[in-house]
């Protein structure tokens, strides 16, 4: 049976790495991965959140034509941020469908496949190894509101008295204060 490495320099907070050459043969292949309370702490100082509660990533990697994988799978995640008018706690729940799919750079021919990542941004380079931690992290942060605000809570609204800002009033205020002529 495959094993994920948890090990990853290019991802040390949630490493989940399996390499292809153990599934290639196989018809497919299930994940199911959580972080642990390490790698939790971890997501939320990456994320810039204060607390990463839950996360799971499930889901399997099927083989596809030109020696690639697909990746079919599920996140559930439960995020604590901070409220950007109050600064107060919001907690987010994200369950959503990951996808994606993974090409060599070169087919069993040897031609270069071309992606464009404006038609398919689901497609990802095919190396020897999927970092499926890495998915998960990237679809969540994808995910987060990037201006959590708590339900109800509003900037204070400026206050005038009536007619358009002007930008130079207090300038001009403090000239004529101090007399001067310009």
């Amino acid at each position: 049976m495959p094993e994920l490495s948890s090990h990853d320099s290019a991802n040390p907070e949630f490493a989940r790495v399996i390499e292809v050459r153990q599934i290639r043969d196989l018809d497919s292949f299930d994940f199911d991965i959580a972080p642990t309370l390490g790698e939790a702490e971890a997501l939320a100082r990456l994320l810039d959140a204060r607390a990463v509660r839950k996360l799971r990533f499930a889901g399997r990697l099927l083989p596809i034509d030109r020696g690639g994988w697909e990746l079919e799978g599920a996140l559930g995640a439960t995020v604590v941020q901070s409220c950007v008018v109050t600064l107060d706690p919001v907690t987010t729940r994200i369950d959503q469908p990951v996808r994606r799919r993974f090409l060599p750079a070169t087919d069993v021919r040897g031609a270069e496949i071309l992606v464009d990542p404006e038609e398919d941004d689901e497609i990802e380079p095919l190396s020897g190894r999927i970092d499926l931690g890495l998915v998960a992290l990237e679809a969540l942060a994808l995910a987060l509101p990037a201006y959590p605000r708590k339900p109800g809570a509003a900037l204070d609204p400026v206050a005038t008295d009536g007619d358009e800002p002007r930008p130079f009033a207090a300038l001009a205020a403090l000239r004529d204060k101090l007399g001067g002529e310009s």
